[in-house]
């Protein structure tokens, strides 16, 4: 059964008030402006959905995604649970933070003030590019930064500050 949108909401809040990396970097935080975009723009908040190339749930997560997530951080979250696919979608939001952050920026800071138009000048906008396209496609060792999903990056972004879902 597909959950409500205050169960949404809530599944979102909580992903976004999670802390991913107590140890290492314990400073990075996933806005919640950019969970809820995401969800919104992969899903349209619909908990049940599943797309033609295999994502799952609000956060469209991909199974393989999950089960390497589940694996590398110890964990059982359930792909076709809301609760979880937000957690799995949220996580995997700060791994590509902290990996992109590491090798680009050394920086975890998901700001937009921090962006220029240049697409490639900010960590926020590598890592929304990650989420949609993998993070190879984006980031790779002694390789320059790449934003190869321009689109996909500004729908989120302005669904960061513009989303009807943001009031929700």
């Amino acid at each position: 059964m597909p959950a409500s949108r205050a169960q949404v909401k809530a599944a979102l809040a909580d992903a976004a008030a999670k802390t991913y990396w107590p140890t290492s970097a314990p400073d990075i935080r996933i806005p919640p402006a950019l969970i809820k975009a995401t969800a919104w723009q992969e899903s349209g908040w619909q908990s049940a959905i599943v797309a033609c190339d295999g994502g799952i749930g609000l956060m469209q997560v991909m199974p393989a995604t999950a089960d390497w997530m589940n694996q590398r951080f110890g964990q059982s979250y359930d792909v076709w649970d809301y609760r979880d696919n937000a957690y799995l979608g949220a996580n995997y939001l700060a791994w590509l933070t902290k990996y992109i952050g590491d090798m680009y920026f050394d920086d975890y800071r998901l700001d937009a003030t921090l962006c220029s138009a240049e697409l490639n000048s900010c960590l926020l906008n590598a890592v929304i590019a990650a989420y949609n396209y993998g993070h190879g496609a984006v980031a790779s060792e002694g390789s320059p930064l790449t934003i190869p999903n321009p689109r996909y990056v500004g729908n989120v972004r302005a669904l960061m500050t513009e989303c009807v879902c943001l009031s929700y």
